[in-house]
């Protein structure tokens, strides 16, 4: 199907609306510049006064134009050797805000009986405190690597392995379909990045949410204008 302007700024793909909240069981979302307003590693690479070099290699792997993620995330962690976690308690209070929308969009989920997964390429440091504040049910991040309160420049290995990136993300959507006893038909998948492409294509329903090209060009759902609550007028 051609891709149609369902209302101003929401396109649609691949379905006719409206669908039912209560046939999907699980909605999976990316954090940074999905859930919340900023790209986290940017931000922290600010206080050692790099975020334009940090910035640059993330706008270009989010784009796609990188396409070893794993990589180009280890080379901005590198980046971010000397930031102290005191740097990044002032991103998370002074920068860090919800998108428009997220905590609308994840309360009326809920309320349908669905559960909630946060998966992200960033850091479990604000993925945690986001967790908290939509008390969402089940967490993916990198764990920053800190020693005597400052960052070291690297990640700490998880049971799962050192990156959480497009694969993993894939792999635990589908792994908490497992653990949920649900099919990937019943889920819900929303991001803006080329990571989040890989369990976009598992789920029931892909959304891009204010996403680069590649990522709307494959969604089902595109916001394009206005908050993630918008994903709700595709339902009934």
């Amino acid at each position: 199907m051609t891709p149609t302007e369902f209302a101003p700024g929401l396109v649609i793909n691949g379905f006719t609306p409206p669908l039912n909240l209560k046939n999907f069981k699980l909605i999976a979302f990316d954090m940074d510049s999905t859930l919340i307003n900023i790209e986290c590693v940017d931000e922290i690479a600010d206080a050692v006064g790099r975020k334009a070099q940090v910035a640059a290699i993330t706008e270009a792997t989010m784009r796609g134009e990188i396409a070893d993620f794993k990589e180009s995330l280890r080379q901005r962690v590198a980046l971010l050797k000397g930031v102290t976690v005191a740097d990044m308690e002032r991103v998370f209070k002074e920068r860090l805000q919800l998108n428009p929308g997220a905590a609308e969009l994840v309360a009326a989920c809920k309320e349908a009986g669905m559960k909630v997964l946060l998966v992200s390429g960033g850091f479990t440091y604000f993925a945690d405190r986001v967790r908290d504040l939509l008390q969402i049910d089940f967490t993916r991040a990198n764990v920053l690597e800190i020693e005597g309160g400052v960052l070291t420049g690297r990640m700490v290995d998880q049971p799962w392995g050192d990156i959480c990136d497009g694969a993993e993300k894939r792999r635990t959507l589908l792994q908490t379909c497992a653990d949920l006893g649900i099919t990937p038909a019943q889920t819900i998948a929303v991001g803006d990045g080329a990571n989040d492409l890989p369990m976009m294509a598992e789920a029931g329903l892909s959304v891009a949410f204010h996403a680069k090209p590649k990522v709307r060009e494959q969604a089902m759902v595109a916001i394009e204008d206005g908050g993630l609550d918008r994903l709700l007028e595709v339902f009934n």
